[in-house]
């Protein structure tokens, strides 16, 4: 590899990343915008039945293999590895939260929902990863 490659290839990393990590974020928040302004959420900071965090579970955890998909797919070399460090940065991002909300009452949701956030990232990286590193034959 000449000296030229090096920085492409690590540009392209990061840029398979920042994409992966975009693929969950952008459409997680406006889902949640969606929901709040349609009303099927309570305004942010209210109360919340159980059903609609497990409903937000769910989406988390489609972007977020999505997210780790595009990661690999997108990665220049080691496909796994790059939805890997997608999946470390949400539990990292996802412990966090778990910190920062803990016992701060019911509009942050039941206790199990941010500890299941910080988790989701291990079966997204898992998942997301392996889909995006097949190649079709």
């Amino acid at each position: 590899m000449n000296e030229t490659q090096r920085p492409r290839g690590a540009l392209r990393s990061l840029g398979a990343v920042i994409a992966g990590l975009l693929v969950i974020v952008v459409p997680s928040i406006a889902t949640d915008a969606v929901l709040h302004s349609t009303g099927m959420y309570p305004a942010p900071g209210q109360p919340m039945a159980t059903g609609l965090w497990l409903l937000a579970t769910g989406y988390r955890l489609v972007y977020g293999i999505a997210g780790c998909y595009v990661a690999a797919r997108l990665a220049p070399d080691h496909p796994v590895r790059h939805a890997w460090i997608l999946g470390v940065i949400g539990i990292v991002v996802g412990t966090a939260g778990v910190v920062a909300t803990w016992n701060q009452g019911p509009g942050f949701g039941p206790q199990w929902y941010p500890i299941a956030v910080a988790v989701m990232p291990v079966a997204c990286a898992w998942i997301g990863g392996k889909l995006g590193a097949a190649r079709p034959a």
